[in-house]
């Protein structure tokens, strides 16, 4: 057997990181079996569609590196990929269950479907249902004569197609992530499969669709759970073998408590897309990883373990490997709580793993964009130094003191506030030491300047704590970042004595 899955979005809107994790899943257990991953647009709910939806859930797996064998954009032989050019099959399948008497016409009204909810809800039905019981009391082609049926429909009335429900059975199949699950069928009602439109619902649409295109493994959210008993009858009607069943656990706010939405990522400050997103309707925008500086293969492998672990403690790993350790049996049942904390690790990591030329070609960029002038070269050695502490090649941007000359300490009220507690009149006599040797040094390397810095602290008598920080803010204006005497060596000599000398006078200046 062929592995064949599917991921199946309808375009309502942006794609929810938990659907790029349902297309995650499905593409590596796709790859781990040397299947086929499909994509497959269910827009039959013509009234939610949003423009513009289609080809942004395109985009986004682009971006992620999924990109499907077969979809609407890539073709194939099952095509087409969009429920909208398929509905002409539909009717067919529909027809097929009312000759099983698998499935029947429904007449009834908007009206009279309130009113058969108000008269269960009226006699303590707290869920009315049209279902086993109720369709005896409704206007459908099991009330109704053959000959009305007949009549109505050759008339024009309007009517739905619905699935008959046996009675008195139980509906049980395994699922591969949860195990056994076993509905009583008095408690699934008696869906819509064809609607009045012309089309079909979600219900008969999914299983015909999966049907055709040799669906083997059905992997999706945990939200379709209620549904897939009603999936089973529908295959068990048409009598075909249904494929394996996978639902996904939810991915939950950072508090654990409930699925995580947009809004609480809008109320805590993340994105929750892959992309950045408009809605055409309100122009309401939502920010995306891409644009927030996230590397697409930071973004899957934090996605790829919010749900499953590969049972050891390795947390980096490339497609290639996530593609050879997956495994549904590995997935958790309970919900995965969202750290953003830990997304933004993910991504420190990626940037770590990136060449210095990458990292100083996209700082290059960046300091350009701020009016800021330097070279190349200049730029990967920064990128060397600064990426050990930055989480986004944005960060990058907090070194621009090695790119710029002249006291960082100049109209920088933060660094002076931050000298003036470190100062000590004695350090002064220590960078007057350094100075001079930094003046002899004949080479003007970290490992020549850590040297020269050592001989001064011994030669006065003084702890790296004494003048270090001092030595820190003179030259680069911030407690935090690379190693000094790596900085110094970028620097150069002229500006490193010129930056010692001013901040000796700014001190100075204080007496």
């Amino acid at each position: 057997m062929t592995v064949r899955v599917r991921f199946a979005p309808s375009p309502t809107g942006p794609l929810h990181m938990g659907g790029v994790r349902t297309a995650l899943y499905n593409y590596l257990f796709a790859r781990k079996h040397g299947g086929q991953f499909l994509l497959r647009v269910e827009d039959t709910d013509q009234t939610r569609y949003v423009p513009g939806a289609e080809d942004y859930i395109k985009e986004s797996l682009a971006w992620c590196g999924l990109v499907p064998d077969e979809s609407p954009w890539a073709g194939g032989p099952d095509g087409p990929y969009r429920q909208s050019d398929r509905k002409h099959l539909y009717k067919a399948y529909a027809d097929e269950l009312i000759a099983k008497d698998k499935a029947y016409y429904a007449f009834d009204t908007p009206e009279e479907l309130d009113a058969m909810r108000e008269r269960l809800q009226a006699a303590g039905v707290a869920a009315p249902a049209y279902n086993a019981v109720t369709r005896e009391h409704m206007k459908n082609s099991i009330t109704l004569g053959a000959d009305e049926v007949k009549e109505r429909i050759a008339r024009g009335d309007a009517y739905v197609i619905r699935l008959k429900v046996p009675r008195h059975v139980e509906v049980r199949f395994e699922d591969i992530i949860r195990g056994w699950v076993t509905v009583h069928s008095a408690n699934i009602d008696d869906k819509v499969l064809f609607k009045s439109d012309g089309m079909p619902t979600y219900h008969l649409a999914n299983i015909v669709d999966d049907h055709l295109m040799r669906i083997t493994h059905v992997i999706r959210g945990e939200e379709w759970l209620p549904s897939a008993p009603l999936h089973v009858l529908i295959y068990e009607a048409f009598g075909w073998e249904r494929p394996a069943f996978a639902h996904l656990p939810l991915i939950l706010k950072p508090d654990g408590n409930g699925k995580l939405s947009k809004r609480d990522g809008d109320r805590l400050g993340f994105p929750v897309f892959a992309l950045d997103w408009t809605d055409p309707v309100t122009n309401e925008k939502s920010s995306g990883y891409r644009e927030r500086g996230y590397y697409p293969e930071a973004f899957i492998n934090m996605l790829a373990l919010l749900g499953w672990n590969p049972g050891t403690d390795q947390e980096i790993m490339s497609v290639d490997e996530l593609v050879r350790l997956f495994d549904l049996d590995r997935v958790h049942k309970g919900g995965a709580r969202f750290d953003p904390e830990k997304t933004k690790w993910f991504n420190q990591q990626y940037l770590r793993m990136r060449p210095d030329a990458e990292l100083g070609a996209q700082l290059l960029e960046l300091l350009r964009e701020q009016g800021i002038g330097t070279t190349l070269d200049r730029a990967i050695r920064a990128a060397a130094l600064l990426k050990e502490r930055a989480t986004f090649v944005g960060d990058m941007l907090e070194g621009s003191y090695l790119f710029t000359t002249g006291s960082p300490l100049s109209g920088n009220a933060v660094a002076e506030t931050e000298l003036r507690k470190r100062w000590k009149p004695e350090a002064a006599t220590a960078i007057e030491a350094y100075i001079a040797a930094l003046k002899e040094l004949p080479s003007f390397t970290p490992e020549a300047l850590d040297a020269a810095f050592n001989a001064v602290l011994l030669g006065k008598g003084m702890k790296t704590g004494q003048v270090m920080p001092v030595y820190r803010l003179f030259v680069a204006g911030r407690m935090q970042g690379p190693g000094m005497f790596d900085v110094s060596a970028l620097l150069g000599r002229e500006e490193v004595i010129a930056r010692l000398k001013a901040g000796l006078a700014l001190c100075a200046s204080w007496v």
